[in-house]
């Protein structure tokens, strides 16, 4: 959905946390999809943020500063962060500066998930001479997930109103994604029925529970587990490559991380076909 600018968790009209100064694509989860939030957090991300330099510049020294930062980068947190501040690598897939208007720039910045632009503008800054901050920040997309696909919460609250008063399900699942729809991108595996059972009490995905594989799947991969019907049972991270898991008889495949289906739920659901 569209994060309005101002809406944070401590606004009594929000139901979501934020930050007050960035706005647009946020991904909302609810019930057990949020078991699934770890692999969003992992989703690359697009920006379109406004960097408001300190001093007098030269624009082709900013032009060719800010093309040094695209690649992997080395990052420390800001002090006002819920992470533990520690160098880490970010990689930088683009910066196109848009627009200056004297000491505003306007810049579209595509990068891992993890990178904190306001650092990423106290840095170009830092090298220009004058230093810099970030002014505003919009994300534009989160994996695969885009403004043109996004709601805004009035959207949410209009659909759920005609839901409660009217009985009319059409704007509300509109606004309301399955969870299939986070997996776009994901590298999938497709397993038995009879193995849901044995993820769903904590076992590993053994070769045997495998009916399909997509290819270039790496050890470590963050993987997405799905019933022969499609629906999604669990995430999970790859112990072997997808080529292994296709020429070899035995041996753990994924180490699971959630599983969002309830074995005897399933096991109902499928016995009297309930979609």
């Amino acid at each position: 959905m569209k994060n309005k600018k101002g809406w944070t968790c401590r606004d009594p009209r929000a139901v979501w946390r934020g930050h007050p100064k960035v706005t647009g694509v946020l991904i909302v989860a609810l019930g057990k999809a949020t078991k699934i939030i770890p692999l969003l957090l992992h989703m690359d991300k697009q920006y379109v943020c406004v960097m408001k330099v300190h001093g007098d510049f030269d624009k082709k020294k900013l032009r060719k500063i800010v093309s040094e930062f695209v690649g992997p980068i080395y990052q420390r947190p800001p002090l006002r962060s819920s992470v533990k501040r520690v160098i880490r690598v970010r990689k930088i897939y683009n910066i196109d500066i848009l627009e200056i208007e004297g000491r505003r720039v306007l810049m579209k910045i595509g990068c891992e998930s993890g990178t904190y632009i306001r650092k990423l503008c106290y840095d170009i800054g830092d090298v220009l001479g004058p230093g810099a901050h970030m002014e505003e920040l919009r994300r534009t997309r989160v994996g695969h997930f885009t403004e043109k696909t996004s709601v805004t919460m009035y959207d949410i609250l209009d659909a759920y109103k005609i839901w409660k008063e009217e009985k009319e399900e059409k704007f509300i699942r509109k606004v309301l994604l399955p969870v299939e729809s986070a997996i776009e991108s994901t590298p999938k595996i497709f397993i038995k029925d009879s193995a849901i059972s044995a993820l769903y009490h904590g076992a590993s995905l053994a070769i045997p529970g495998i009916i399909g594989v997509e290819t270039n799947i790496n050890v470590g991969n963050m993987v997405a587990l799905l019933s022969i019907r499609g629906e999604l049972i669990g995430i999970g991270y790859a112990l072997m490559t997808s080529n292994d898991m296709i020429s070899k008889d035995r041996g753990l495949a994924v180490k699971p991380t959630a599983i969002l289906v309830e074995c005897i739920d399933y096991v109902k659901k499928k016995k009297f076909n309930i979609n």
